[in-house]
């Protein structure tokens, strides 16, 4: 498959359309906690995707299962992307979904520092640096309502959120710099359902309670997790970055809590900054500087 050096207008229409699906998945995750236990339900979701994902590629004529030397890295993806969502999960049972959304999204530094020193085409100049930053910058303006003083228990939900983070930021490495990369991306994806399906009986050994209430809401949003996040994003997400810079990819994910924000304010009556607007504004600056174009030396 053709390595892209920078986003085309393909990539950068697909990432707002998926960063706006994961900013959704925030309200749709807070909504089911109350009903389904944070690990169970974590685990239930890419149970219910691998399933999918079988069936898509058994129609598509994917091998999943052929030998190809991935077993290994491929594991290793599997329980970072598992423990991430444990994390991430039980993180908002402790704290505020927009408190927790500023440390998930010290992810895209983690990756671009990552890629600075293990991807050598990947390395940002000083533009790129400030791009980032910036972009951080709007979404700290948008979300800086909900950066009241802490309670304890919010503090664990943050260092939950921040663990998360780093091992989103590490799976993104780990595909880009294994032979991961060179396999289908359903398969990558397959690696990372499978694993994190088994946390659908570990949870209930751990003692959680698994499903305690079960309603048209609750239906709704396991499907939506299910198919349109777990099944489908995460399918074009790992295809994106088999085949575009991670760094450049990741400064996208900015925009999620922001559709996160938009999200909770129509369906649950939360309330938005007023800020929201300018912080939209600096985070589509600071995806242009990080995008745009790179001086040719002469």
């Amino acid at each position: 498959m053709k390595q892209h050096d920078r986003l085309d207008a393909f990539a950068i229409l697909a990432m707002v359309l998926l960063t706006a699906t994961w900013g959704f998945q925030q309200v749709a995750i807070k909504v089911t906690n109350d009903a389904v236990s944070p690990a169970f339900q974590s685990g239930l979701r890419c149970a219910g995707a691998f399933l999918l994902l079988l069936i898509w590629c058994y129609a598509r004529g994917i091998k999943l299962f052929e030998r190809d030397g991935t077993l290994i890295p491929g594991l290793i993806v599997g329980f970072l992307f598992a423990l991430e969502f444990v994390f991430i999960y039980w993180a908002l049972v402790y704290t505020d979904v927009a408190r927790s959304i500023l440390f998930l999204y010290a992810s895209p530094f983690i990756v671009a520092i990552g890629a600075h020193y293990l991807l050598p085409s990947e390395r940002m100049g000083l533009a790129q640096v400030a791009g980032l930053l910036c972009a951080f910058g709007g979404l700290v303006l948008a979300l800086r309502d909900s950066l009241s003083v802490p309670s304890s228990t919010a503090l664990i939900g943050d260092l939950m959120m921040l663990v998360a983070a780093i091992l989103w930021a590490v799976t993104t490495l780990v595909i880009k710099k294994t032979s991961l990369i060179k396999i289908h991306s359903a398969k990558t994806l397959a690696y990372q359902l499978g694993v994190t399906a088994l946390f659908v009986p570990g949870a209930l050994l751990a003692g959680e309670s698994g499903i305690t209430r079960f309603d048209g809401l609750v239906a709704a949003s396991l499907a939506y997790q299910i198919v349109v996040v777990a099944f489908a994003s995460y399918l074009a997400w790992f295809a994106l970055i088999r085949t575009y810079p991670a760094s450049t990819l990741s400064v996208f994910t900015f925009l999620s809590p922001l559709f996160a924000m938009l999200s909770g304010a129509y369906f649950l009556n939360e309330r938005v900054s007023p800020l929201l607007w300018i912080a939209l504004a600096l985070v589509a600056f600071g995806i242009w500087l990080v995008n745009r174009p790179r001086k040719q030396a002469t």
